[in-house]
């Protein structure tokens, strides 16, 4: 059996000292040696029940004005808590999911900490309570704490996906349960940990380490007055449906196939060099990951050339070690799906450019996928609608701006956008005419605070800076006073 991971001196992580080793548990695998390192307690129904309850008992108090609380500075000290913590988290982070040690340290803990920024002070510019206009009855709108949210997150971008609910439903004024991935539990115990020095009090966080049963329950129960999902379109679709019976509000955020489209008059060494890297990036473990390159005919087979050409500079290697490679995918499961995914698509007459099955050149052992790309990805194919979830890139051509549209709108995704274009009137033309909930042009990052979120399979609600915390709050209008 193996070791299970040591419980952290942090009351607000259960189960209790005295039922951490003796809960059912989840073994944790390294991603890069394929050797089982440890292993998590699954907590169970009567874990998230005391949890849930806990956390209503504070909400209460705190709505009833029983309890002062100040989330907004227990959220200053907790990015000054994990900002202590920065390479901590990273070595974390690569350990548990594969993600390169700097890469880990810039982009993973680095924008979780930029994103708690930017909550914090759209919390202090933003009122909780809003006047009408004068001359008019008095009357005024509230944004009040939903109450318990119940928070899961996915193991691709661990700490940012916590740091964006957490931040939210803190500077809202809920109480929180997180139920992280059961792959990427030691940056969740460290983020726990960070939560108890920042002087949350017991039933304002809860930390439930366990495996999709714990979610399950998590999601199904009546005492949860908001669900934020980070994670696929399948479990996103469960949570959704325990969440109605109870009319839980949700928010989900679910999967993507995003479509990067180029025309032909944008910068094509640049634009192939872009599309690349966000497809890649993270090891093409990113729902927004733009998977889908259209290109106009004129600059198709250039595109072809530079794209296949640009992946094969790209290195997998070990994740401690330091450097601009990717590292391995998450898990076996991962990996094998990955593997189905270039087979398929090589059986069904996508053009093979470079990579397909296999590990990376010179990895005997370990999840490392072979950076690929396909051309000649036809909607007819399975490659053009499916999430891959790894580093594998469909290229399509188009004959005009309105196919181009289309072929990007036919999808059952709308999370992302991406356009190419030194053209800036078709630039915002196509962008509005786009099924998804972020567009981005010309390779420039969303601001900071920007609303993400999308569209159709890739779920509802959004998340970042005011955006985000809203998702906590209920809206409330007074008359008459």
């Amino acid at each position: 059996m193996p070791a299970r991971l040591p419980r952290p001196p942090c009351t607000l992580v259960h189960p209790a000292a005295a039922d951490w080793h003796d809960a059912p548990g989840f073994a944790l695998v390294d991603p890069a040696t394929e050797a089982t390192v440890g292993e998590i307690p699954v907590c169970d129904a009567t874990t998230v029940e005391a949890a849930v309850r806990r956390a209503a008992a504070l909400s209460r108090q705190l709505a009833l004005g029983e309890r002062g609380l100040d989330p907004l500075a227990i959220l200053e000290a907790l990015i000054g808590e994990i900002a202590a913590r920065h390479d901590a988290f990273a070595e974390a982070i690569a350990r548990e999911m594969g993600a390169p040690l700097d890469f880990s340290r810039d982009k993973q803990v680095g924008t979780a900490l930029s994103h708690l920024r930017t909550i914090l002070k759209a919390a202090r510019e933003s009122a909780a309570e809003l006047a009408t206009p004068p001359g008019q009855d008095s009357h005024f709108v509230r944004y009040e704490p939903l109450g318990v949210a119940a928070l899961i997150t996915p193991w691709n971008w661990p700490l940012n996906q916590v740091a964006l609910k957490v931040g939210a439903a803190l500077a809202a004024g809920c109480t929180m349960i997180l139920k992280p991935s059961e792959h990427a539990t030691r940056s969740a115990l460290l983020f726990a940990e960070c939560m108890e020095a920042a002087g949350a009090p017991e039933g304002l966080f809860a930390l439930l380490p366990g495996d999709g049963t714990t979610g399950a329950a998590l999601a199904a129960h009546p005492g949860v007055d908001v669900i934020s999902f980070t994670g696929s379109t399948g479990v996103g679709r469960a949570i959704a449906s325990a969440a109605g019976a109870n009319l839980t509000p949700c928010l989900l955020e679910l999967g993507g196939k995003s479509a990067n489209i180029l025309f032909a008059d944008c910068d094509v060494p640049t634009a192939v060099a872009q599309g690349v890297a966000h497809c890649f990036r993270n090891a093409g473990q990113s729902c927004n990951a733009a998977s889908r390159m259209l290109v106009a005919r004129e600059i198709y087979q250039e595109v072809c050339a530079r794209a296949a050409a640009e992946a094969e500079t790209y290195r997998f290697d070990a994740p401690l070690k330091p450097g601009s490679h990717q590292g391995p995918l998450v898990n076996r499961a991962q990996f094998d799906h990955v593997q189905a995914v270039i087979r398929r698509a090589q059986a069904e007459g996508a053009r093979l450019l470079t990579g397909g099955p296999g590990r990376a050149d010179g990895k005997d052992i370990g999840f490392y996928p072979r950076p690929t790309v396909f051309a000649d990805v036809t909607p007819a194919m399975a490659l053009f609608h499916e999430e891959a979830f790894g580093p594998v890139l469909a290229i399509t051509p188009f004959d005009s701006e309105a196919e181009a549209v289309a072929l990007a709108n036919e999808s059952a995704y709308g999370l992302a956008g991406y356009i190419q274009t030194a053209d800036r009137a078709r630039a915002m033309r196509v962008a509005r005419r786009l099924a998804v909930g972020m567009v981005q042009v010309n390779g420039r990052s969303r601001i900071e605070g920007a609303p993400f979120g999308g569209r159709k399979a890739s779920g509802y609600g959004r998340e970042a800076g005011l955006w985000g915390i809203r998702a906590f709050q209920a809206v409330k209008s007074i008359s008459g006073i």
